[in-house]
């Protein structure tokens, strides 16, 4: 009877431990699919924030691009009446030598 009552318990022990090892077996499964998920969530996160960022530098790229081109027009056009007004100021210290010589500058 003794060993009867030990066989019992140990195969009730036995088959808690089966059952018990299902379940670990069972969250296991479930906390590695879960991480899966949570990895593929992330990764798709970080597609997305790397896309988003290579537009961003795409943008800012362009607006340089851009900003330089206005900046070089700008000196272009600056040089340009530079070198007119500087053209005038020629002119304008010919034209008052002119009025107060006699155009020759070997007789004055």
């Amino acid at each position: 009877m003794r060993k009867t009552i030990i066989a019992a318990t140990a195969a009730l022990a036995a088959l808690s431990l089966a059952a018990c090892s299902q379940n670990t077996q069972d969250a296991a499964s479930e906390a590695a699919s879960s991480a899966g998920d949570d990895l593929s969530d992330t990764a798709s996160d970080v597609g997305d924030a790397l896309g988003s960022a290579g537009d961003k530098a795409s943008d800012a790229a362009n607006d340089t691009a851009d900003a330089a081109k206005d900046a070089a027009k700008t000196a272009e056009k600056t040089l340009d009446e530079t070198a007119s007004d500087a053209e005038k100021a020629a002119n304008d210290v010919a034209k008052e030598l002119d009025e107060h010589t006699d155009g020759n500058p070997h007789t004055n």
